[in-house]
């Protein structure tokens, strides 16, 4: 047998008798904008799916912010060298539908022959993120504004153990607090989400024509009527007073909070993962739905937290993988698990069920709060969720208004009259690009 022959069976047979594990497995490149704690969370998921099994490996990649991440997946397919999976905010909704980079998830789980029950899919994550009533990008971290409230600093102003449920009783409240030395008596993370986005579908007022962008690309945002105006009025005279500090923009107040300084402040349910371990050992602090303005009918916060898309461009074994750590994603297990260490809201129906009967609810009522706030509201065409094309660009307008509205350059209407404006140029330009 001439040696040649020899050395390729000796190396077929010394293959054979390699571990699984030492064979090249397929990589996946799944870019996501989770940092401290939730990144770790990322982390420990993409480990335990690699460790499950031996096909394919899960590179976990932090790219930045969520702005960033979605920029740079955006760039890296206008560079052919787009990542498998990317995590996008639900800003970025509309523009990847509308940007032809994406595999849909329906279709790649269809493709692979993967079944999914997307029925069992809790109704706003399924209804924001589906079109033509097939899901589009992989539910993953949603999330929903609730209200915190620093028990320790509560007890320094000689207020009750209770979170205010009206913004009245925030106003009353975070006066007593500032008039007894607190630093920050009231502030919000994610400034346009929280207090005009969100506040809008909390009470059932339009943000924007065409059903929120839902019915049709939108042409204008509808914040500069009387609701959004007397939203506007209460956070400037608290501005004025001293009672409301405004920390900037995407989560930068939670600073303010995590540090312990803040007796009231409102931001994504997510946060209480980075709040547990901040405050461990430091302050007490509770939980509440987010607060109501009389004489407005109820609605529904509004879901955030992001998404998983699959970009075009990859291989059919590539691909294959992503469906198999999709559905790893997706089993209740998992589901239960994230939610349980996150404070994201559980994804499916069977997830809650799980948690429920656990006891982990029980145990931890602060993450019960979302999800309760969730069951509690009525969806409806303005508090299904906000659609629009170039959302990042149009929450830096509003974002922009709202500094000038806080330090007292513009007045409420002005402020907002402005950031419509802005923000029509915006979405005109996005429909040219899109016709």
């Amino acid at each position: 047998m001439k040696r040649s022959t020899v050395s390729v069976l000796v190396a077929v047979v010394l293959l054979a008798a390699l571990p699984a594990t030492s064979r090249a497995a397929t990589e996946i490149q799944f870019w996501h904008a989770m940092t401290s704690v939730l990144g770790e969370r990322v982390g420990e998921m993409a480990a335990k799916f690699n460790a499950s099994q031996s096909d394919y490996v899960v590179k976990a990649v932090h790219k930045g912010s969520y702005p960033e991440t979605l920029t740079a997946a955006v760039a890296a397919y206008r560079a052919k060298q787009p990542p498998h999976i990317v995590q996008v905010y639900e800003v970025g909704t509309q523009t990847m539908l509308s940007s032809g980079a994406v595999y849909p998830v329906y279709q790649l789980m269809k493709d692979h022959g993967v079944a999914m029950d997307w029925n069992d899919l809790i109704g706003p994550v399924k209804s924001y993120y589906s079109t033509g009533g097939n899901l589009y990008s992989m539910a993953f971290n949603s999330s929903t504004p609730i209200l915190f409230y620093n028990k320790d600093l509560f007890k320094k102003a000689g207020l009750p153990d209770k979170a205010p449920t009206t913004w009245d009783e925030v106003e009353s409240m975070a006066k007593k607090l500032h008039g007894a030395g607190v630093k920050c008596a009231f502030s919000s993370g994610w400034p346009s989400w929280v207090l005009v986005e969100n506040m809008h579908g909390y009470h059932d007022q339009p943000f924007a024509d065409h059903a929120n962008g839902f019915d049709g690309l939108a042409t204008t945002l509808k914040i500069n009527g009387p609701f959004g105006v007397k939203m506007m009025e209460i956070l400037a005279r608290g501005a004025k007073e001293g009672w409301f500090t405004y920390g900037g923009r995407l989560n930068k107040a939670e600073a303010l909070m995590t540090a312990g300084e803040c007796g009231i402040f409102t931001t994504s349910s997510a946060y209480i993962g980075n709040l547990t371990r901040a405050s461990e050992g430091k302050f007490t602090w509770g939980t509440g739905s987010l607060p109501r303005l009389s004489g407005f009918p109820q609605g529904n916060s509004i879901i955030g937290g992001a998404t998983l898309w699959v970009m075009k461009g990859a291989k059919p074994e590539e691909y294959k993988g992503v469906a198999q750590f999709f559905k790893y994603v997706a089993s209740t297990e998992n589901q239960a698990w994230w939610a349980g260490v996150t404070g994201y809201l559980p994804l499916t129906n069977a997830a809650a069920k799980a948690l429920e009967a656990s006891g982990h609810y029980a145990k931890n009522p602060n993450q019960k709060t979302a999800v309760s706030q969730m069951n509690t509201g009525k969806t409806t065409p303005n508090s299904q969720g906000i659609r629009l094309g170039n959302f990042t660009s149009i929450r830096d307008a509003i974002e922009e208004q709202m500094e000038n509205i806080f330090s007292g350059a513009k007045t409420p209407k002005q402020g907002l009259d402005d950031a419509v404006a802005k923000s029509s140029e915006i979405l005109k330009e996005f429909a040219a690009l899109y016709k």
